[in-house]
């Protein structure tokens, strides 16, 4: 005679199922991910079986979907500036720039990068070291790659920057760990950047962008540095408009392409008098019936090739700003107690 199963082991048996089926590896779920394989055979000289034995440890992350869909820059600027701009991120980066003096020094030297943006980046990135991110950067990658098709070209190719990467530094791909998008490391590399970037400062022979603060000083500074950073031009000025002419340049995009002549010309006048070149016009919302006019001028661009986001790159430009204010006041103090 059968006997009814209770109601707790139904439930015990009915979890065991949800918690399998959520815990699919991608080689099994994605008939893209035998694709991909296929393309680093064969482009890449690497080993079908390594890659299929990979992808079966390498498991689907549906969180991480949910994540991607909510970010922070989507925010208007007067909910996202109070992100970043905070007491802790600005005493954090004058300890950072502290500790770190000489060797800021050395890398604003050898690549023209400012020190205060170098610090700036770090403290935006992961609050200088605190939040490098938990995720295993090849499920988040292959969950991106595979599962998210508004941007799948985009996360595949950097599955294949990934592999190629961990080859190049001879490690294990399931040792990385880095955000839910598989940024890397204090600084945050994407895997092309690290490729590309990615510098070993201090001659170890390694390129260390967790753990090793010259590499990720040296590396902050060269990605700058081939970005074409301008040493000593500004990034932005505040700015008023007076009348409405102006108003058509406005927020057109992140690259200057405004003479500026031309936007004080329809009324844009600038709180720090700039040379002529390039610009544009940006507009934040301040409140939520507020707007705060920028003319933005190349060394913004440089930063939003670090994150495609306005917002990101004001908030980077006012923290570094922030920071350098913060540690002159600092030196003064010290120096007073000194004389």
């Amino acid at each position: 005679m059968s006997k009814t199963p209770s109601p707790l082991l139904l439930l015990t048996a009915l979890l065991i199922f949800s918690s399998g089926a959520l815990a699919q590896n991608v080689f099994d779920k994605f008939d893209d991910s035998h694709r991909l394989i296929d393309e680093m055979v064969t482009e890449h000289d690497f080993k079908r079986r390594d890659l299929e034995k990979l992808f079966r440890q390498v498991e689907y992350q549906p969180s991480i979907i949910e994540t991607i869909t909510r970010p922070a820059e989507g925010k208007p600027w007067y909910e996202y500036r109070p992100i970043f701009l905070t007491e802790q991120r600005i005493k954090g980066g004058v300890k950072f720039w502290a500790e770190n003096e000489a060797l800021l020094a050395r890398a604003e030297k050898e690549y023209g990068v400012p020190a205060h943006i170098i610090v700036a980046i770090v403290g935006v990135e992961t609050l200088y070291g605190r939040h490098k991110g938990r995720h295993k950067v090849i499920e988040a990658l292959s969950t991106l790659g595979f599962g998210y098709p508004e941007r799948s070209t985009f996360f595949r190719g950097q599955i294949k920057e990934f592999l190629l990467m961990a080859r190049e530094e001879r490690r294990d791909p399931l040792e990385f760990l880095g955000s839910y998008a598989g940024a890397m490391g204090m600084p945050q590399f994407i895997p092309s950047s690290f490729r590309h970037y990615a510098v070993d400062f201090d001659g170890d022979g390694r390129r260390d962008l967790w753990d090793n603060t010259a590499d990720i000083i040296g590396s902050v500074a060269n990605y700058f540095h081939q970005h074409k950073w301008r040493h000593g031009e500004p990034v932005t000025s505040r700015a008023t408009l007076n009348g409405t002419a102006a108003e058509p340049f406005a927020s057109r995009g992140v690259k200057p392409g405004v003479p500026l002549a031309e936007l004080q010309r329809a009324g844009v006048e600038t709180q720090q008098p700039l040379v002529e070149q390039e610009a544009n016009l940006l507009v934040l919302q301040s409140a939520e019936e507020e707007q705060e006019y920028w003319v933005t001028l190349h060394n913004f661009y440089v930063i939003t090739r670090y994150n495609r986001s306005p917002l990101y790159a004001m908030a980077v430009n006012q923290l570094s700003e922030a920071i350098r204010t913060s540690r002159a006041a600092e030196l003064r103090k010290t120096a007073r107690k000194t004389e």
